[in-house]
């Protein structure tokens, strides 16, 4: 007769151990959730206003919209947000290139949406904006968009692409930069016309 094979007894786990096999799991994770603007200069102190922008660093954050008591006012100093400085350098984290012959036709439509999801987007993060938008006269016309953070080129493409159609790539490279392309030959939901059929 075989004896039968007996499993052992579930180790119950309790909250503090799993929190420490989850810690060990992100050990090597950076915790540093900031945009790499940020993470590239030194950090300000508390209460510096940028004297461009207007953004007003505070509880380890560059915002707009952060509430100021008049004793901030009073030990506010002035200084340049990382966003500030790096458009100056004209240094991009971001490249976005747009093509196509509906993209030239469309252009200033294209631009001001860019332009709109770039202002959404410093409205909660002031770390992300356009550094440039250009034409490139040797690639037919196409439209260059260069911004400070890769996530802000990736929302551009994204929102181009669901307003207009079209098709994107993106190429992110070790160094945290974001390369991508949009191609729009035709706008979304319209059909090119067929040629005429010849007269007989």
């Amino acid at each position: 007769m075989q004896a039968k094979a007996t499993r052992p007894a579930p180790v119950k786990t309790t909250k503090k151990a799993r929190g420490l096999i989850r810690s060990l799991n992100r050990s090597f994770v950076r915790d540093d959730k900031s945009p790499r603007v940020v993470r590239k200069s030194a950090q300000p102190e508390e209460y510096t206003v940028c004297a461009r922008c207007g953004a007003m660093y505070m509880r380890k954050t560059w915002r707009h919209d952060h509430n100021l008591t008049e004793d901030m006012l009073e030990r506010r100093r002035w200084g340049f947000c990382p966003a500030c400085e790096q458009v100056s350098r004209l240094e991009a984290q971001g490249r976005l290139i747009i093509r196509g012959a509906a993209a030239a036709a469309h252009r200033d439509l294209i631009r001001r949406r860019i332009e709109n999801a770039a202002r959404y987007g410093m409205k909660t993060q002031p770390e992300r904006r356009i550094v440039s938008i250009d034409t490139i006269e040797s690639d037919g016309e196409a439209l260059e968009v260069l911004t400070t953070s890769q996530k802000l080129t990736h929302r551009i493409a994204h929102e181009l692409k669901k307003l207009f159609g079209g098709r994107t790539s993106y190429n992110w490279s070790d160094d945290g930069t974001l390369f991508a392309t949009w191609e729009l030959e035709q706008l979304k939901g319209r059909k090119a016309k067929k040629p005429a059929a010849a007269a007989r």
